[in-house]
C-alpha cells in the first residue's frame, strides 16, 4: 500500500514480552516507518484477546490511523478473536481472513478465501 502511495505511514505495533521487539524490527526492515512495543510485565504475557484489543484500541485512539490490519491469529492462544473485538470496541467495520486488500476511489475491497473459494466484499 505504501509503494502504491495509498498510505503515507506504516506503524507496526506488538503487545507482548521483550521478545516481541524482534517482530517489530523485522517489520521495520520490511519497510514500516515506526514501531510501537507495548511491553507486558512479567505474568501479563497471557492476556486474553479482549485485554489485547483494549490495548490496541488505546493505541488507535492515540495514533488516529485510517486503517488497522491485524494478523490472523496469535501463535500463543490461536483464538482469532482480537481483530473482531477491536473492531467492536472502535465501532469500525471489519474484514476478516483477507487474502487480498485492494484500494480504489477511497474504498477498500477485501477478498477472502473460504474453503478454497474466493469471495470479494466491498
Amino acid at each position: 500500500m505504501k509503494q502504491k502511495k495509498i498510505v503515507k505511514e506504516i506503524i507496526v505495533a506488538s503487545c507482548g514480552p521483550s521478545q516481541a521487539q524482534e517482530t517489530i524490527r523485522t517489520a521495520l526492515a520490511m519497510g514500516a516507518d515506526r514501531g510501537i512495543h507495548v511491553e507486558l510485565a512479567k505474568g501479563e504475557e497471557a492476556l486474553q484477546p479482549l485485554a489485547i484489543a483494549k490495548i490496541f484500541a488505546a493505541l488507535v485512539e492515540k495514533e488516529k490511523p485510517d486503517l488497522v490490519i491485524l494478523g490472523k491469529q496469535a501463535i500463543d492462544d490461536d483464538s482469532n478473536q482480537t481483530t473482531q473485538l477491536l473492531a467492536g470496541l472502535l465501532n469500525w467495520p471489519q474484514g476478516t481472513m483477507a487474502s487480498v486488500v485492494e484500494h480504489s476511489e477511497g474504498k477498500l475491497t477485501i477478498t477472502r478465501e473460504i474453503d478454497g473459494v474466493s469471495k470479494t466484499s466491498p
